[in-house]
């Protein structure tokens, strides 16, 4: 029996056009492919007909396939010899659970490898035209989650000392915190009036940009009704998106 493998794969953002050429080349190898909610349709599509598929994917409290069964069928599959793709949105190892499931394999004693992919943390802002950083406006810039497992005895994210430590803070998974977030941003010491971008389906056709400041922008998002899947990114880099603004034209 031929020696099986996972591959951990970053599968971009959602332009289908971002997926790695070596993405692809493992996809046209694979035997099963787990993969998430917002894998493009383009993608996969890219994967063999002769490859059996399996949705894996995640909403906010709610998981198609819970983590536990996802490293089992992981290991069980490799384990047959069969080539296993772990179909990700974004980058594995941002946010995305792909740590913990190269800690698992590594436990269990089976060959992995990781496949970088194209951030949304980078790529939605871009999209949206606000560098995140810039000579004039921000020389820092740090990514964080605004979903931690609710596991946590506290969370782990510092959003006072935040709040002025960096120029651009790119949020993940923040839409349905957003008010809270800000607010906390706000008491350490960040001006209200710093501008803030809402980017809903960044790099898709759905994308949909909604911009204000600390003081309003959650108004203006419930006023647009804005739900995940969405990046928010905090900072003066944000008002560069009037000259900038590229792919939404």
């Amino acid at each position: 029996m031929k020696e099986g493998r996972v591959y951990l794969v970053g599968a971009g953002p959602g332009d289908p056009e971002l997926l790695t050429l070596k993405a692809l080349r493992i996809l046209r190898r694979a035997d099963v492919v787990l993969y998430d909610r917002l894998v493009a349709e383009e993608i996969l599509e890219l994967i063999p007909e002769t490859a059996e598929k399996v949705y894996v994917g995640k909403r906010t409290g709610k998981h198609a396939v819970p983590q536990d069964r996802i490293n089992e069928i992981l290991a069980n599959e490799a384990q047959k010899g069969r080539i296993v793709v772990r179909l990700k949105g974004g980058d594995p190892f941002l946010f995305g659970r792909g740590g913990e499931e190269a800690q698992e394999l590594h436990r269990r004693g089976i060959p992995f490898d990781v496949v970088p992919g194209v951030s949304s943390a980078l790529a939605v802002p871009l999209y949206a035209g606000i560098p995140l950083t810039h000579r004039r406006h921000s020389s820092s810039v740090a990514i964080v989650t605004g979903h931690e497992d609710p596991a946590k005895p506290e969370s782990r994210v510092k959003w006072e000392r935040l709040a002025t430590s960096v120029d651009t803070i790119v949020v993940l998974m923040g839409t349905e915190k957003l008010r809270a977030i800000l607010e906390r941003l706000a008491e350490g010491g960040r001006s209200p009036d710093t501008e803030v971008a809402v980017i809903e389906w960044g790099t898709t056709g759905r994308q949909r940009t909604t911009v204000g400041t600390l003081r309003d922008i959650a108004e203006k998002a419930d006023e647009r009704g804005v739900r995940p899947p969405a990046v928010v990114v905090v900072g003066d880099v944000v008002g560069l998106h009037r000259e900038l603004s590229w792919f939404q034209k």
